[in-house]
């Protein structure tokens, strides 16, 4: 993305925000509080899906500048990418993000030095959350309705954005299923769960949202779809491995988080086909308690050979995305974006 079509995506996520902002302040109360939680949720970070969007959009017109409908498509993926984090937060029962308070955590505190209780402050942080990112899902569908395109492609922007939704709001519950329920799930079911979470929206969507407003023909939508999927899913075993292996720095909080709280991602369902995996378990039950044990942990799951096999599936996954795309009548330009996304993700494997 060029320099100006950065300023041009970044003026429309910062217009969307302040438009929200100021339709909150005029109704005053709660209702300006939520709404500036969520910008500030909104704020800073890579911008890596709108650059997606803008991306694919280059690959199949160079107009320029970048049309401000683009910007805008551009400014709804990063809204429903932010209302995604701010929602799986509550999940998660985080309240802090990248070392800051997230939306849960300043509604608590803020709670807390009114008095409440521990478990109301709770209460009141996760429901202001879910309200926050509730109100970003909304601006992001408000957008692509909004934006000036034609209503062909606004029809096939709003099926993205509900595709997405959807999708992954399916793979995100049986993710919380595995993780709750008494029973092992099956390795099969929990990497199931993995592609539904990441099958649309993380690269998908963006992708064949940029190449709808680039005018894209049908058989190149579908090429970019299986491919984003094929990426979404390795992007998410990445995760995986960082959740587990990774540093502070590459993690964005403290390391082995993922052993620490016992998560059912890909990484644990593959350890338990192992013979190793009674004294790996073992082993990650006393991850939490302290940095001695974490390291047992990381070097007892390591042992089992489930990070080898997720990285071998991450490399199956690029390399998937990459002959499904070669098959399909691209342009140089896409080809170019779709292997430049496979090496970002080769690189942030642990």
């Amino acid at each position: 993305m060029t320099m100006v079509d950065e300023e041009i995506v970044l003026d429309a996520v910062d217009g969307a925000l302040q438009r929200l902002t100021v339709r909150a302040e005029r109704r005053g109360g709660g209702a300006g509080r939520i709404a500036r939680a969520a910008c500030r949720a909104a704020m800073g970070g890579k911008r890596f899906r709108p650059r997606l969007v803008v991306a694919a959009f280059r690959a199949f017109d160079d107009s320029s500048p970048c049309p401000p409908a683009v910007a805008e498509i551009a400014a709804s993926f990063e809204l429903l990418h932010t209302a995604f984090v701010i929602h799986d937060d509550v999940i998660d029962r985080d309240i802090e993000r990248r070392g800051r308070p997230n939306v849960s955590g300043i509604f608590r505190a803020q709670a807390r030095n009114a008095g409440a209780t521990p478990e109301r402050a709770a209460q009141l942080g996760d429901a202001a959350a879910i309200l926050a990112g509730d109100i970003l899902l909304h601006e992001a569908a408000r957008l692509i309705a909004t934006a000036e395109v034609s209503e062909p492609q606004r029809r096939r922007l709003l099926d993205l954005l509900d595709e997405a939704i959807l999708v992954s709001a399916t793979g995100e519950l049986a993710d919380v299923e595995h993780a709750t329920l008494p029973r092992e799930s099956a390795p099969d079911a929990v990497l199931a769960a993995t592609r539904d979470k990441t099958a649309i929206y993380p690269f998908s969507a963006p992708l064949q949202a940029g190449a709808v407003l680039g005018g894209a023909p049908d058989d190149a939508l579908d090429a970019l779809a299986l491919s984003g999927r094929h990426l979404g899913f390795a992007f998410q075993l990445v995760d995986d491995l960082v959740g587990a292996f990774g540093t502070t720095q590459q993690a964005g909080r403290e390391p082995g988080a993922d052993l620490r709280e016992g998560k059912q991602t890909a990484v644990i369902a593959l350890a338990r086909r192992s013979d190793h995996w009674p004294a790996a378990r073992a082993a990650v039950a006393l991850a939490g308690s302290g940095p001695v044990a974490l390291r047992g942990a990381q070097q007892a799951v390591e042992a089992t050979g489930a990070r080898a096999e997720v990285a071998a599936m991450i490399d199956d996954s690029l390399r998937a995305a990459q002959d499904r795309s070669a098959l399909a009548p691209l342009p140089v330009a896409a080809h170019r974006m779709l292997s430049d996304i496979a090496v970002m993700i080769r690189e942030r494997i642990p």
